[in-house]
């Protein structure tokens, strides 16, 4: 399986999203007729992630400097825009694949084969990408919400999208297996790494962590298969207060809600706000996270690196 095929990512969380996450009730209709197996599966990739990934994660952000850890993150990237070129040419997104193939050449050549993201700075945007979400274009439903050991969370129609992304993704063509595998697994550390924060921020502010990333994945999916043509990720959550003016509170509009901001999986692209919303990150990656799909960090001064858009 695609052990290390997994899609969430996620942005950088301030001070407002902390606010958001902590007074969030997330009241939406889900589809999870398996939650008793779904809630079993979601404890032990909490588990496995809080005492066996997550420490693996911190030393190696102890021992990798920042910008080579950039530069890792940039080279899986590039690998993944290849994948991802593919799924939006059989959607028959002629204009977003012919953008992913022109990263992928820019970026090979001129990035050192993938080190530095010179398409981004090219103005080039990064796309999602996977054959779930190409199912999704078709019209294939969904089906019900999954919990998958190690991969985290998914859906029927997207754990049957694996299978093609697995035999779609470069990666598993390279030999020795040995090499293969030794690569997927730098991705996976190196992209758990630049999701430190970002579950840190879950694990404090979430009051049910498995609804809230259930949730979450799901509208998130949603939002990026139905494209610019769908509404928004809406999670129910009530506006934070403005305190602009000292001792008053702003009145909000009625009916306004804070819109969480999740990144678009694949692809590290984010979903802007209306004026005055809070942004939320993906949680879901608390469990397992996919190496091309995450926006490093920004690099210490006087160390010249790319990053991701």
């Amino acid at each position: 399986m695609h052990v290390m095929g997994i899609r969430l990512g996620m942005r950088s969380a301030g001070v407002a999203m902390t606010g958001a996450l902590v007074g969030a009730t997330v009241t939406t209709s889900t589809n999870d007729p398996f939650e008793s197996y779904n809630c079993t599966m979601f404890t032990i990739d909490d588990t496995v992630d809080q005492y066996a990934l997550k420490p693996v994660a911190k030393g190696y952000v102890w021992a990798v400097p920042e910008p080579v850890r950039n530069s890792v993150t940039n080279f899986f990237s590039n690998i993944g825009d290849f994948y991802i070129a593919a799924n939006n040419l059989l959607q028959l997104k002629i204009a977003d694949g012919v953008s992913d193939i022109m990263r992928v050449a820019i970026n090979t050549v001129f990035g050192v084969g993938g080190l530095f993201d010179v398409a981004s700075a090219a103005k080039l945007p990064k796309h999602p990408g996977d054959f779930g979400m190409t199912m999704g274009h078709y019209g294939v439903p969904s089906g019900p919400y999954l919990a998958l050991p190690l991969l985290g969370p998914s859906t029927v129609r997207d754990t049957v999208g694996l299978v093609p992304d697995y035999f779609g993704n470069p990666l598993s063509y390279v030999h020795p297996d040995s090499v293969s595998w030794a690569l997927y697994g730098v991705n996976l550390v190196n992209t758990r790494a630049n999701l430190l924060g970002a579950t840190d921020v879950l694990a404090d502010a979430a009051l049910d962590k498995y609804s809230f990333v259930r949730n979450v994945y799901l509208q998130r999916r949603q939002f990026l298969i139905s494209g610019d043509s769908g509404n928004a990720p809406d999670y129910g959550e009530a506006p934070l207060p403005n305190y602009g003016d000292e001792g008053t509170q702003a009145a909000s509009p009625a009916g306004a809600s804070a819109t969480a901001v999740v990144p678009a999986g694949a692809s590290g692209a984010q979903v802007p706000t209306p004026a005055g919303t809070a942004s939320a990150p993906n949680p879901a990656s608390s469990n397992t996270v996919p190496g091309n799909q995450y926006l490093p960090p920004r690099a210490p001064p006087g160390f010249p690196s790319f990053r991701l858009r």
